[in-house]
């Protein structure tokens, strides 16, 4: 599946690609080598280990040039009244009778446990594009769903943006 990223997931790659070819894969080289010199490979703890980190490092690299190449670019832009990406939206879910706070991300930032919510998700998916005071179905499978009110909607910074990113 083509990931969906925006333009500043896409310059976050890209930070991370350079950050991870001019820093990381020299430091794991180095580290490589002075293994190396200690003598015997076959039985060689830190020379695996370091071989193990430097690949670690090159898979990194090949997975985020990978997703780049394939990824689809969205727009974060949403209008002032509309969930859209990296708004953060109060949710009323009726079954539960509570209310949820989530920021709604591209599917590469997506963490439930912090309330990231992908819009690849079922909640994503149900409330992209609505409006405080939609009432919304979300569709968990084909045999169950369940409803929600969308009661506030909130456009966040680009600095609020970066501190959640992690990359």
């Amino acid at each position: 599946m083509r990931e969906q990223l925006t333009r500043s997931d896409v310059k976050k790659i890209e930070e991370e690609i350079e950050y991870r070819k001019l820093v990381v894969r020299k430091e794991a080289i180095e580290a490589v080598k002075e293994a190396r010199a200690h003598g015997d490979l076959s039985e060689n703890f830190e020379y695996h280990a370091a071989k193990k980190d430097k690949n670690k490092n090159e898979s990194r690299i090949r997975y985020l040039e990978r997703m780049l190449k394939t990824a689809v670019i969205v727009s974060d832009a949403s209008k002032e009244d509309e969930v859209g990406i990296n708004n953060t939206v109060t949710v009323y879910f009726e079954e539960d009778d509570e209310e949820q706070v989530f920021r709604l991300v591209t599917s590469i930032r997506g963490n439930s446990m912090k309330n990231l919510i992908s819009t690849e998700s079922p909640i994503g998916k149900a409330i992209l594009g609505h409006k405080a005071g939609d009432r919304v179905q979300i569709k968990v499978s084909d045999d169950y769903s369940y409803y929600a009110v969308i009661r506030k909607i909130e456009n966040t910074s680009e600095d609020e943006h970066d501190a959640i990113r992690g990359f």
